[in-house]
């Protein structure tokens, strides 16, 4: 048992680390290597929420497509994992905000 455990985290070791990138909205690849990601089960809206809390960038994925927020805060991101309803909290918070500027990434 030990040595398999021992053969397996060796074989891990030398798995080279493969970053992953997505496309946005937007057409632009976003390299995910300094977002923490947590995929969503409770929500129609959102599968997926990438945050890279240094750069205040939110990346969700809803229906297979990918869209980036900028100036999010850390706050606000643990309030929309939290929410009772993340979809709601996303579209009533997140996604309203964009749509009058707040959210919007710079081109």
């Amino acid at each position: 048992m030990v040595r398999a455990l021992v053969l397996l985290l060796a074989q891990l070791a030398g798995t080279p680390i493969v970053s992953e990138t997505v496309e946005t909205g937007e057409h632009r690849l976003v390299d995910l290597g300094t977002f923490e990601c947590r995929d969503i089960t409770r929500s129609t809206v959102l599968q997926r929420v990438c945050y890279d809390r240094t750069q205040q960038d939110l990346i969700v994925a809803s229906n297979g497509t990918y869209d980036r927020y900028c100036g999010v805060t850390a706050e606000t991101v643990e309030r929309l994992l939290g929410a009772p309803s993340v979809g709601r909290f996303f579209n009533q918070t997140i996604k309203r905000e964009t749509i009058m500027g707040r959210y919007a990434c710079d081109a």
